[in-house]
């Protein structure tokens, strides 16, 4: 049924108001701007509820990409045979991705060797992930090059013991142990562990590691020198392994 010619002309009017309210918002925009304005200035705590929540949403974002990289790369990450791995027949694996000059990594070595010696169960993979320069990677590399030679974890115990540790300083810490030096950086300079320590590289890149030491166990990543949070994620390792036994 057609309109009355009056209710056509208020329809008109009606389109014709709000037409200008749509295209002409500025001194309205202008107006509120200044009140929400005024308002988060006598509130300010507000701004801080809503930093804290976009980091909230922000850190669930990087866990869930995290755990999905960690089911992409799963087998790089925890069953790469060119890796060191302490304790190779543990149930639990955790993986850590160091630096020889990493402070918070030597921070954190002496607990990570007596968590592999008092956990049997916990199969430890050493990662390589080179990100402080030339004495790093020597380093690095004649530890690679050792790993044949049976003196793995000794040699990156001692070598995480140094505080200011260069390639001559590794390469006298191996001598001392009377490992076969001229060996190991053969077999550390040889192709095959140039595209090893690449690999780990690319990986962490993947895993969106920002910094050493990154820890991994399950699902979970642990970023920094923080052992607490490693040892209970294992012991969460551990409960959830016993409860699908049972």
């Amino acid at each position: 049924m057609p309109l009355p010619l009056r209710s056509l002309a208020l329809t008109a009017a009606t389109l014709a108001a709000l037409n200008v309210a749509a295209c002409a918002p500025a001194k309205a925009d202008k107006a509120f701007g200044e009140k929400v304005r005024a308002y988060l200035l006598e509130h300010p705590e507000i701004l801080v509820e809503m930093s804290a929540k976009l980091q909230a949403k922000q850190q669930a974002q990087t866990a869930v990409q995290t755990k999905n990289a960690i089911a992409q790369y799963r087998q790089a990450l925890e069953r790469d045979p060119r890796d060191f791995v302490a304790n190779p027949n543990g149930k639990i694996t955790v993986v850590e991705f160091f630096d020889y000059r990493c402070g918070y990594c030597k921070l954190a070595a002496p607990e990570v060797v007596k968590l592999i010696q008092e956990n049997p169960d916990v199969r430890f993979v050493f990662k390589d992930f080179v990100i402080f320069g030339h004495d790093s990677e020597a380093a690095a590399r004649l530890v690679l090059g050792a790993k044949d030679q049976g003196k793995s974890l000794e040699l990156h115990k001692r070598l995480m013991a140094e505080k200011s540790l260069d390639e001559a300083g590794a390469v006298r810490v191996a001598q001392g142990m009377g490992i076969d030096v001229a060996k190991a950086r053969s077999v550390g300079a040889n192709a095959a562990t140039t595209q090893h320590l690449a690999d780990t590289h690319a990986l962490a890149e993947a895993l969106a590691i920002e910094g050493t030491p990154a820890f991994f166990v399950g699902e979970k990543m642990i970023p920094g020198a923080d052992m607490r949070a490693l040892r209970m994620a294992i012991d969460e390792a551990r409960a959830a392994a016993a409860g699908k036994k049972a």
